[in-house]
């Protein structure tokens, strides 16, 4: 068959969504739910800015697809509709500094904040001090608030170390019109630890943690989402259950729940299948894990992967397993490996990430007087960890 016959084809049938939009991450559902008490909480935070008064600077945090975004976007929207409508001087502004032409830089960010604010500057080549001027001068020129978001903001100190957030959190001092009220959001549970002291008592002067979904809700999450997202009767009994189940199991990560929905429709639709069935979900399910993770892992330093090759070999041994053991292991593989070993610091903050990458599960536990400490365990299959054993031992040249 040619390819033209082949699209003609695809156009005849009919499809199983009707709007796929609804199961993308940018989607803003207009009710947010089982959030309502941590939107509350917000709310009740930023609610001095509708009278212009600053807020306290807010850092939210909680593993990914727990809502976090979503329910300050929902916050803000509602405030920035009822300003406009009252002639309130108050602006947010949404930055994701995951993204690299947007915040790989302190020069960069600081120009995507002027760009919003409504001028352009040169992408690079100024002096960073004058880049701070033409920012400040430009957030004066009027009594405004302005609450600027800045998401996954633990990437913005992994590339330019705390300093930029320090400006941030001191640019009111320099203001006489204007007030910036910072809301910082992360997926890493430990990030403020980390921070400098002056900037880590400026940024979480209000902190919230968003807990993950159990599977009731990230079942309601999906049915919502899959009313408006497919055709009518396409979905078999029992695969949205199984969807929020497998994702509660890992994370009580509902975006990842919903990526799941959507890919296991599309498999289902390039199989020509009329309906969505579990063997679309099960195929989606191991794409998803294995694309994941194999790529987050093949791109990732050689000392992040020698810190994963580390807990690989402890988890056979026991089932938990904490930060020192790790720490050990991954020092004795650095002697065999010739590689320079890094702080437990260092290897601390790299266990976050693959918590984040959902590969392990750190719990952390509280020793009373002696601090706190992690308790870690692997959250992967059999056969995923059987490959990532060996694209590791290829990277770190451990197979020869």
């Amino acid at each position: 068959m040619g390819i033209t016959n082949f699209f003609e084809n695809f156009l005849k049938q009919d499809s199983l969504f009707q709007d796929k939009s609804v199961l993308l991450s940018s989607y803003v559902p207009e009710e947010v739910l089982y959030r309502e008490s941590q939107i509350q909480e917000v709310a009740n935070i930023l609610a001095p800015a509708l009278r212009m008064d600053k807020p306290s600077n807010l850092f939210i945090y909680g593993k990914t697809g727990t809502g976090k975004t979503l329910s300050v976007k929902h916050v803000l929207q509602s405030m920035v509709n009822l300003a406009a409508t009252n002639n309130i001087p108050l602006k947010a502004m949404y930055i994701n500094c995951k993204l690299k032409r947007v915040a790989d830089t302190e020069y960069r960010l600081i120009a995507q904040i002027i760009k919003e604010l409504g001028q352009e500057i040169p992408p690079t080549g100024l002096p960073t001090d004058e880049v701070y001027n033409i920012f400040y001068k430009l957030l004066d020129q009027q009594k405004q608030l302005i609450l600027l978001v800045l998401d996954e903001i633990d990437q913005l100190t992994k590339k330019m170390g705390d300093d930029i957030l320090y400006n941030l959190t001191r640019i009111n001092s320099e203001l006489k019109n204007a007030q910036l009220c910072l809301i910082g959001i992360s997926n890493n549970l430990i990030f403020v630890e980390n921070l400098d002291p002056r900037v880590k008592s400026s940024l979480s002067e209000e902190e919230l943690i968003f807990p993950p979904y159990n599977a009731l809700q990230i079942q309601d999450i999906l049915k919502k989402r899959s009313e408006k997202a497919f055709s009518p009767d396409v979905i078999q009994a029992g695969v949205i259950e199984k969807c929020s189940a497998y994702s509660a199991r890992d994370h009580g990560d509902a975006r990842r729940a919903i990526d799941l929905l959507r890919i296991a429709g599309e498999l289902a639709e390039r199989s020509g299948s009329k309906i969505i069935e579990m063997s679309h979900l099960d195929e989606a399910e191991k794409k998803v894990e294995t694309d994941t993770i194999i790529n987050a892992v093949t791109n990732q330093p050689k000392q992040f992967q020698s810190v994963l090759y580390a807990v690989l070999l402890l988890s056979p041994q026991k089932k938990n397993f904490f930060t020192g053991e790790i720490y050990e292991t991954y020092k004795s593989l650095c002697q065999k490996t010739k590689f320079n070993i890094l702080t437990q610091r260092r290897v601390s903050d790299i266990l976050a990430e693959l918590d984040m990458l959902g590969v392990i599960n750190a719990k952390i536990i509280s020793k009373g007087r002696y601090g706190r400490t992690r308790e870690i365990s692997l959250s992967l299959e059999e056969s995923l960890v059987l490959k990532l054993k060996e694209i590791l031992e290829k990277s770190l040249l451990l197979s020869q």
